[in-house]
């Protein structure tokens, strides 16, 4: 028709692209989201088939250095081409021995003289497993708003001295001393997180920075009050020796004093476990946590406040390395307050948040095994292993979760959409510039 009015297609064509009027839709005013989130949504978005994978390559390593430092083995293969079958044949008994060795002080000791002594290694593998569950639960709900948690080193500090500061003078009853210094060390760990997360929101200053520094300052503030008489030094000395955790604010045990490392904290834990499950995947809060970690632009323009939901979830995962420190503090066996009373969880932490692909029970499986690498280390090191084999086997999983291309190459596995749509972008690229 010769009188319709023209549509804004015909009005703009064949004008030049600087003429044209900007789009008004959402994806054309949305940036992409940060690389930061891009990145670490890759990592944790692996299948199990992966992750099982990864486990099993960190594995095989690792016996290979078994192998390798073994001195049967090295005699042996001072030999070699005289007699190969000797140099494997002791490589395969240092590989057997050593993780037999791992299995029974991790899970079933079968040579252990009654039912208790068998099962003991089971307790103390979720013993050694509750502080690094709740501190990966920290780190796993940082990342799953796209925040990188690498403060959960000092939030434990911190937890463990404001509780220390605050309750171990208090004359109390266990049922009440012992809750009182628990939400204490959760607060003090929460109020550390919170801090830095209120820093990021407001300023904008990158979280690892943030957290890294935070690390030192609550640690040194730690010694500091270790070696400070009226703090937290213990009384009758001028040594930097902390105050012992009193009685009445230790966790009791849950099995007897047969089974020490198994205590009242584990319980706590797997409460802590169900409450992230549920404020990630069910509350509304959690929802917006999810859409910020997607994508902080998309989720702003949604109406979400972006610098309220990176406040609440520093506040949440400092409030769970405060729950770790408190398992170091309040556990059955504990030292008191030390300067390295983290004995290196928070770091551990991240690995146990990746493996656990940042979803809750994920990570507390993650913190299952890694609870029984540890307990199942000294059994190695009876055998003359070396227990940094452990820490290398836990270095790899982390190395092979972040690099999903290599584990696939290695497995020869197929290769994810992503890459596929990545080589396509590339060879559109490569015969555009060519063209």
């Amino acid at each position: 028709m010769s009188g319709a009015t023209p549509g804004a297609g015909d009005v703009t064509k064949g004008l030049p692209p600087e003429q044209l009027p900007p789009s008004t839709g959402l994806a054309d005013e949305v940036p992409p989201a940060p690389r930061g989130n891009v990145v670490l949504k890759e990592i944790l978005r692996g299948s199990a088939v992966t992750t099982i994978l990864a486990i099993v390559l960190a594995l095989i390593v690792g016996g290979i250095l078994i192998a390798f430092t073994n001195e049967d083995v090295q005699k042996a293969s001072g030999y070699f081409f005289a007699k190969p079958s000797d140099t494997f044949v002791a490589a395969w008994n240092a590989v057997y021995n050593g993780y037999e060795a791992l299995f029974r002080g991790a899970i079933f000791n079968a040579r252990g003289a009654d039912f208790a002594a068998q099962i003991r290694p089971l307790t103390n593998t979720l013993g050694f497993a509750a502080p690094l569950i709740a501190a990966g639960l920290g780190v796993a709900l940082a990342f799953r708003v796209g925040l990188f948690n690498i403060g959960a080193r000092g939030q434990m500090l911190v937890g463990v001295a404001v509780a220390a500061l605050l309750t171990f003078n208090l004359d109390l009853p266990i049922w009440f001393h012992l809750p009182v210094t628990l939400l204490a060390g959760i607060a003090g760990g929460a109020l550390w997180g919170g801090i830095a997360g209120l820093i990021k929101a407001r300023t904008g200053a990158h979280e690892v920075i943030l957290t890294i520094m935070l690390n030192y300052i609550a640690y040194y503030l730690l010694l500091w009050m270790i070696r400070t008489p009226g703090l937290l030094q213990k009384p009758g000395t001028n040594q930097a020796l902390g105050s012992a955790t009193p009685e009445s604010a230790q966790f009791p045990t849950l099995l007897g004093p047969q089974f020490p490392l198994l205590d009242l904290g584990f319980v706590i834990v797997v409460i802590a476990t169900v409450f992230v499950w549920w404020l990630i995947e069910r509350s509304s809060l959690g929802m917006r946590m999810r859409a910020v970690g997607e994508n902080p632009h998309a989720a702003r323009a949604a109406g979400i406040s972006v610098t309220r939901v990176y406040v609440y979830a520093m506040l949440f995962a400092g409030a769970l390395a405060g729950l770790a420190g408190m398992n170091q503090l309040q556990g059955a066996v504990t030292t008191g307050v030390t300067e390295t009373i983290d004995a290196g969880i928070g770091f551990d932490a991240i690995t146990v948040a990746l493996l656990g692909r940042s979803r809750a029970w994920g990570t507390f499986a993650a913190g299952i095994l890694f609870g029984a690498l540890k307990a199942g280390s000294f059994s190695m090191q009876a055998q003359d292993i070396p227990v940094d084999i452990v820490l290398v086997v836990q270095s790899l999983v982390v190395l092979f979760i972040a690099a999903p291309p290599l584990l696939r190459t290695v497995f020869f596995l197929p290769k994810s959409d992503a890459e596929k749509a990545a080589k396509a972008r590339a060879k559109a690229a490569k015969k555009a510039v060519t063209a």
